[in-house]
C-alpha cells in the first residue's frame, strides 16, 4: 500500500495536461501507465509513504488551513534518470512552493511509515507525470511529439491524500 499527498489542478490546467496525454497517444506513446481502473487525474505529488495515520491526516488538514497553495507553473518538459523512463512536465520551483512542501513534510516527519526518498525536501522534483515505463525509442518519440511545450498555469483545486491501492481520495484542503 502507498499513500500520497497530491495536488489536483483546476479544470483548465487539467484539460491542458490531458491534451498532452492525447498528443502522446497520437504519437504511439502510452500516456502515463494504463491501468484497468483508470488513471489519476493530472496532479503533482508532494509526499509518498506507506501509510498516513488518521491523526497525522487531521494535523495535515490543520496545517494546510494556514497555508496558501501557490499556482504551479508547469513549463519544463523533462525526464528522470531512472531505469523506468519517465517523461514529465516539471514545475517552476520557488520559495513559496518549497515552503508548502516543507510544511507538509514537517507534519509527516516521524508520523508515517516508509516515506519515499524521492519526495523528501532536498530531493523532490515537483512534476506532473506524462508517461512512464516506456522504451527508449518511445521516450524520443514522446519528447518530439510534445516539444516545444506551452507553459501551463495550474491552479490547485484541491490537496488530497490518495491511496494507490484502494484508489480512495480524501480531500484535505
Amino acid at each position: 500500500m502507498a499513500q500520497g499527498v497530491v495536488v489536483f489542478f483546476d479544470e483548465r490546467a487539467d484539460r491542458a495536461v490531458r491534451a498532452l496525454w492525447r498528443r502522446l497517444e497520437a504519437a504511439g506513446v502510452p500516456p502515463v501507465i494504463k491501468r484497468p481502473e483508470g488513471n489519476w487525474p493530472p496532479h503533482v505529488t508532494f509526499a509518498l509513504t506507506k501509510s498516513i495515520p488518521r491523526r497525522t491526516r487531521d494535523l495535515l488538514k490543520d496545517e494546510l488551513r494556514t497555508l496558501t497553495i501557490p499556482n504551479l507553473w508547469l513549463s519544463t518538459l523533462g525526464t528522470f534518470p531512472t531505469t523506468e523512463n519517465v517523461l514529465m512536465l516539471g514545475a517552476v520551483v520557488d520559495n513559496e512552493l518549497l515552503a508548502v512542501h516543507s510544511a507538509i513534510h514537517d507534519v509527516l516527519a516521524g508520523a508515517v511509515q516508509a516515506p519515499s526518498a524521492y519526495y523528501l525536501p532536498g530531493a523532490w522534483i515537483p512534476h506532473c507525470t506524462l508517461t512512464q515505463s516506456i522504451e527508449h525509442q518511445q521516450m524520443v518519440e514522446g519528447f518530439a511529439a510534445l516539444h516545444p511545450i506551452d507553459r501551463i498555469e495550474a491552479r490547485v483545486s484541491e490537496v488530497s491524500i490518495v491511496d494507490t491501492v484502494t484508489r480512495e481520495v480524501e480531500v484535505v484542503k
